[in-house]
């Protein structure tokens, strides 16, 4: 008699401010921003308002934050690019190369757990960051509809 096997996924709940928290969250919420941005044409020449402020003078619009958003979304859902491919896009920005030869010449200086804290509570850091960029996005997009709650 042959039985099935039947895989069971356990689901961990991590502390608050643990990075796979923190990227779940991110991917929740820019999930549920490419849900809600129906039309992200609109977005367009839309910037944020920071404490009642418009944002400077050629900072990215709304628009440019969603694509940036959902690319970066893939990133954390999917993996990096193999680092062949990441290399070779690398090679097309000079100053991309220039910025990363200074930080590695700075980073040979610390030791590896050093780099690591620092590396880890950035990404921490930055993710939280996006996190709150793609909930304005979908306020400002749900307030422009009108489907603000």
């Amino acid at each position: 008699m042959e039985t099935a096997a039947i895989m069971q996924v356990q689901t961990k709940h991590y502390p608050k401010n643990c990075l796979v928290t923190v990227m779940d969250r991110y991917s929740a919420v820019v999930r549920n921003m490419e849900q809600v941005v129906m039309i992200p044409s609109l977005l367009r020449d839309m910037q944020f308002n920071v404490h009642g402020h418009r944002a400077q003078d050629g900072a990215p619009d709304l628009y440019n934050y969603f694509t940036m958003l959902k690319a970066i979304r893939m990133d954390v859902d999917h993996g990096l690019l193999p680092r062949e491919e990441w290399r070779s896009k690398e090679a097309e920005n000079e100053a991309a190369k220039t910025e990363k030869d200074e930080e590695e010449r700075i980073l040979g200086q610390l030791d590896l757990e050093a780099q690591f804290h620092l590396h880890f509570s950035s990404l921490h850091h930055i993710l939280t960051h996006l996190t709150l960029k793609a909930e304005e996005v979908t306020r400002t997009y749900q307030e422009i509809t009108g489907e603000a709650k």
